[in-house]
């Protein structure tokens, strides 16, 4: 495991999430599932941890009960080199249409993800005000982000 990975706690969701989260990112595996034990806060036998990794990124679901969910606040990045990438992600993360804005989406657990074009920094760190600022402009109109349209803007 790398220094650092973010830990996903779950009310009892955790080993079904993983297994969603594997099935819908290339390179993916579970690599560990631990149960909890006798005098533990959840019955013997019930899902404690499940590790993961998502195209090579270290991750951990938890079970700890109904006491924290997920919020907008923190979401994930994912980098997506074509528009099929894009949408073939989307298609499968997005389980809240309503959450959806501007690259950002929200999975059936809650989870918040931005599902943008890996091209997006070099368009939006343009040194020309006008370029990024319409970039910014049709960003912001979009929800699933479009990467032709993203660089029609940029052009002018």
């Amino acid at each position: 495991m790398r220094n650092i990975a973010p830990c996903l706690w779950f009310d009892n969701q955790a080993e079904e999430a993983a297994n969603f989260y594997v099935s819908v990112f290339k390179n993916s595996r579970v690599t560990a599932i631990s149960h909890y034990g006798d005098g533990m806060p959840l019955p013997k036998g019930t899902v404690l941890e499940v590790s993961f990794e998502l195209n090579g990124e270290d991750f951990l679901a938890l079970n700890g009960g109904p006491i924290f969910t997920f919020s907008p606040a923190i979401s994930f990045v994912v980098n997506c080199e074509t528009q099929e990438e894009i949408d073939d992600l989307w298609t499968k993360l997005s389980a809240d249409p309503a959450s959806e804005q501007c690259g950002w989406l929200k999975d059936k657990y809650g989870v918040s993800w931005q599902i943008v074009p890996a091209i997006l920094p070099r368009l939006m760190d343009s040194e020309e005000p006008e370029k990024r600022d319409r970039v910014f402009a049709a960003l912001m109109k979009m929800k699933k982000l479009d990467i032709a349209a993203l660089q029609r803007a940029y052009a002018g």
